[in-house]
């Protein structure tokens, strides 16, 4: 039997997160912990979940997770290019062939709503160290799959692949998300998976997450 990816508690706790239960997130915190994963990384996957489902959510979150592990280690300030020339470059990997099309629709809606997803998402958040970004992609939706999210999941569904998730990952990480769900709701999120699958470029099974 193969031992459970070392990304899978980031996943989980995604999830809980988007279902806003603090025994839930509670739970998915310890279970983080426990499996031996790097502090950081378990940071990252809380500190991303802002752009998704908000600061107040978040903030509960470490509050939680604080009482657990105690002060946060000082980081060194990050150096290097601006936010907006590394959110660019992600976002064009995340998208791919999209990437102008999603640019143009974000602009049309608010031209800042682009600079920010671009700069504060992209370049701010995503693009940061810390957390292999197959792995980030992959909580990424599970948080979608449980905050009833489908076109910001279609879009990560796709990305995640981009990103060099397997199938078999992203498939692993739909179901964690679809535990939140009614029967009717999983089967939609599913068309959906399976849809953005046989559209995907084929690919190897292999895993990218580290």
């Amino acid at each position: 039997m193969h031992d459970p990816p070392r990304w899978l508690p980031l996943s989980h706790l995604s999830a809980a997160l988007a279902g806003r239960e603090e025994e839930r997130v509670r739970e998915a915190l310890e279970a983080a912990r426990e499996s031996g994963l790097p502090t950081a990384e378990i940071e990252e996957t809380l500190l991303q979940a802002h752009l998704f489902i908000g600061f107040p959510d978040v903030l509960r979150a470490f509050f939680l997770w604080r009482e657990m592990v105690g002060a946060s280690a000082e980081r060194e300030p990050e150096q290097g290019e601006s936010w907006r020339d590394r959110g660019e470059r992600l976002c064009r990997r995340i998208y791919a062939a999209n990437y102008r099309k999603l640019r143009e629709n974000v602009r049309t809606l608010h031209p800042d709503l682009d600079r920010w997803m671009v700069e504060g998402g992209y370049g701010r958040v995503l693009a940061r160290p810390g957390l292999p970004l197959p792995a980030r992609e992959l909580c990424i939706v599970s948080l979608l799959t449980a905050w009833r999210a489908p076109r910001q999941l279609h879009s990560h569904l796709r990305g995640a692949l981009n990103a060099g998730a397997s199938p078999a990952e992203v498939e692993r990480a739909v179901e964690v998300g679809c535990a939140a769900l009614a029967e009717p709701e999983r089967q939609e999120v599913r068309k959906l998976w399976e849809m953005v699958r046989d559209r995907a470029p084929k690919r190897t099974e292999a895993s990218s997450v580290s």
